[in-house]
């Protein structure tokens, strides 16, 4: 499933980030299984939220110039009925939610069974 690759880039990204082990761009888009571009998109859209996100070009690693800490949960458990009426605004027709993948939105994530 596309989240949980998702999920997982982000978590592989976050600790390569923490070890300054990510290496230049083309490696650590290769380590991440993005493209270049993908990878700069990825961290322009970190640092819009906050991330301190700097390139040293003689240790050829990305880092965190600050403390900062990218954590991301998903739960995965069955729903009351209740519940299920308030995901669906009180009409009872669906157990499928439909969600946006974590392209854009870093956040956590409440996927129901």
């Amino acid at each position: 499933m596309k989240v949980f690759n998702q999920l997982d880039r982000i978590f592989k990204f976050n600790t390569l980030m923490i070890q300054r082990r990510t290496g230049a761009p083309v490696e650590f888009a290769y380590q991440l299984g993005v493209s270049r571009t993908s990878l700069y998109e990825l961290i322009d859209e970190l640092r819009s939220h906050g991330a301190p996100i700097v390139y040293s070009k003689s240790e050829k690693t990305y880092y965190f110039s600050r403390p900062y800490e990218i954590k991301i949960s998903c739960i995965m458990r069955p729903l009351t009925v209740e519940e299920v009426k308030d995901y669906n605004g009180g009409r009872f027709f669906s157990r499928i939610l439909f969600f946006r993948t974590l392209q854009s939105d870093l956040s956590m994530v409440t996927l129901p069974c």
